[in-house]
């Protein structure tokens, strides 16, 4: 019987000779198998994760170098290509399409040892908070199947939580790896933009995608980060800062400086039991010793308009390039010129959500509107930007809700798109800026489902950041 806590217990398993990697990869085969109707996973690749396996399995036993990630069972969000894998950002415009490279990412993941089982179902180009927006159809939260596992990553959050997976990749363009990790109990962590390359990762707004990862222990992300940071000659906006040893620099003895937004944790739109908790663990931080201080934040009101106007131009024209003639669908209408095949290739490729932001986009980014909403969205960006510098002057970390509410039902806000985006008010502000976060679940609600606190630090601070969230992790089990 094969049992998976950490990465540290799992290689512990195999040096000991308890456990192999095929051992481990069929366990996880079979587990996929028996919660399909969790439609977590668009394709599992079965034949080769258990070749992989086999191959491991004799590279230990003949003693030879073994890489950090040895063995470890992997899933991929269906936004990261894969060489001679399919990925289609869960849209009918990329069905079937084959990758012509891997991430760099996924590079090292490999080359660290790692087993990717398979890619992962999400929302259509990473565009939704519910994860109802696939063309592969609706992932299911394993805690309560009415309840939606949050988006975009909702299938890679779904595997860590019920156990098809060891760890998994999803991307966050404004909070899809933190608000899924929040529905479902588990990790996410949104790093540093710069701080792994995109190359490789599908683009939705440039200037806020950021791979991130989820997991069930704050070592195990720690671990994964360490191997997929770092430069890229191939992404012109990655970071050459050395990569820490983030692994081995997770414990800290020392007291932290905490600010909190006020305006945050008094919002009528938050659910009760959400402001109570996260106002019950600053009195514990303050009673520990650490300083915990309110801070006034005028800005909350803009962060989310600025976001979308933001996000949506530059979809807009990442998206472009999606028009039937170079790869991927096309309207199999006859006769058509080449402007109406246009149309009518996207308008059949392309979903709902995804017209909606296209179509937003376009019109933000318009002659006639263009200084009246990118502008000024690009200005409160650099006030937001030099607002959290400041506040970071002064503090280690941000404290914030993850989301104002829990998982909800499904279907309960598709028919309010502004309702939906709202939701995502505590989670975009780290992407405007550039910040790490990561969504901690150390609550209950009364419903029986988790939430989490959402801890941000100051760019490029993940080695404090992941102190701080194993700290807090470790009190959430005393």
């Amino acid at each position: 019987m094969f049992e998976f806590s950490s990465i540290e217990q799992y290689h512990a398993q195999l040096q000991e000779g308890n456990a192999t990697c095929l051992l481990a990869v069929n366990h996880y085969l079979q587990r996929i198998h028996a919660t399909k109707h969790l439609n977590a996973f668009i394709e599992v690749y079965s034949e080769e994760a258990t070749e992989k396996a086999r191959q491991l399995d004799e590279k230990r036993r003949a003693g030879n170098r073994l890489g950090k990630l040895h063995g470890v069972i992997i899933g991929l969000k269906d936004v990261i290509c894969y060489k001679d894998h399919k990925i289609s950002a869960s849209s009918n415009i990329l069905k079937n399409f084959i990758s012509l490279y891997s991430a760099t990412a996924v590079q090292r993941l490999l080359a660290e040892d790692a087993i990717i089982i398979g890619n992962l179902n999400c929302d259509e180009f990473a565009m939704g908070s519910t994860n109802e927006n696939s063309a592969y159809g609706k992932v299911v939260n394993a805690l309560d199947e009415t309840r939606v596992p949050g988006g975009s990553s909702g299938g890679s959050a779904v595997a860590v939580q019920a156990g098809l997976c060891m760890v998994s990749l999803g991307s966050d363009t404004g909070g899809s790896v933190r608000q899924p990790a929040d529905f479902c109990g588990i990790i996410g962590l949104k790093p540093t933009y710069g701080r792994i390359s995109r190359h490789g990762l599908i683009a939705y707004a440039s200037s806020f995608d950021q791979i991130g990862i989820f997991g069930n222990t704050i070592a195990d992300v720690a671990v994964l980060l360490e191997v997929v940071a770092g430069a890229d000659e191939y992404d012109s906006t990655v970071s050459h800062k050395e990569v820490p040893a983030f692994s081995k620099n997770l414990s800290a003895d020392k007291k932290f400086r905490f600010a909190y937004l006020e305006e945050a944790l008094s919002q009528p739109a938050n659910d009760p039991e959400i402001s109570a908790a996260i106002k019950k663990k600053i009195e514990q931080l303050q009673q520990d010793g650490h300083e915990v201080k309110a801070v006034p934040f005028k800005l909350l009101d803009y962060i989310v308009p600025a976001y979308y106007v933001l996000t949506t131009a530059e979809a807009s024209s990442n998206l472009s390039r999606f028009d039937g003639v170079k790869y991927g669908y096309r309207t199999n209408a006859p006769g058509v010129e080449l402007i109406d095949f246009y149309k009518k290739t996207r308008s059949g490729g392309f979903g709902k959500e995804v017209k909606r932001r296209i179509m937003l986009g376009t019109f933000v980014l318009s002659a006639g509107y263009y200084d009246a909403y990118f502008t000024r969205a690009q200005k409160v960006r650099k006030i937001l930007t030099e607002h959290i510098r400041l506040i970071f002057n002064e503090f280690d970390f941000i404290l914030l809700p993850t989301s104002p509410v829990n998982a909800f039902k499904f279907g309960e806000k598709m028919d309010d798109p502004i309702a939906m985006y709202l939701a995502d008010i505590y989670t975009v502000m780290a992407n405007l800026v550039g910040i790490p976060a990561i969504s901690l679940p150390l609550f209950k609600h009364s419903n029986g489902m988790p939430f989490s606190l959402q801890v941000m630090a100051n760019r490029f601070d993940e080695v404090s950041l992941l102190q701080v969230s194993k700290l807090l992790f470790e009190q959430k089990s005393l």
